[in-house]
């Protein structure tokens, strides 16, 4: 094992640790303030509830291409995969359309 594989690994530890660190953290801190995290879980909510949707619109097709080594696709997965990229669209749009109010906003006070 030389040096890369062993920088590779504490960089995988820290991304872990960082990330878990990042949801238990305000996890304790919102026990204080149980208002914040019914707010937390609304939005949580909404976001699985906007994802089914997006799941549910995009398709399963897989093409044969995909479906042997080394992909080896499931319909499951392709309809997944399409249902994430369907919601990252819909965010997307979501967030330039905030940004474009906002600004309009700003500028009509």
């Amino acid at each position: 094992m030389d040096t890369y594989d062993i920088m590779l690994y504490a960089t995988y530890a820290l991304a872990i640790i960082g990330t878990v660190l990042s949801i238990v953290m305000p996890l304790i801190k919102s026990l204080d303030d149980p208002k914040g995290l019914m707010k937390s879980g609304v939005g949580i909510l909404g976001l699985v509830v906007l994802f089914f949707i997006c799941y549910s619109i995009s398709g399963n097709e897989v093409s044969p291409k995909f479906e042997g080594d080394p992909f080896n696709l499931t319909p499951f997965m392709s309809q997944s995969i399409g249902g994430m990229l369907v919601l990252t669209y819909v965010l997307s749009v979501i967030t330039l359309l905030s940004i474009v109010v906002s600004e309009l906003f700003k500028a009509a006070k």
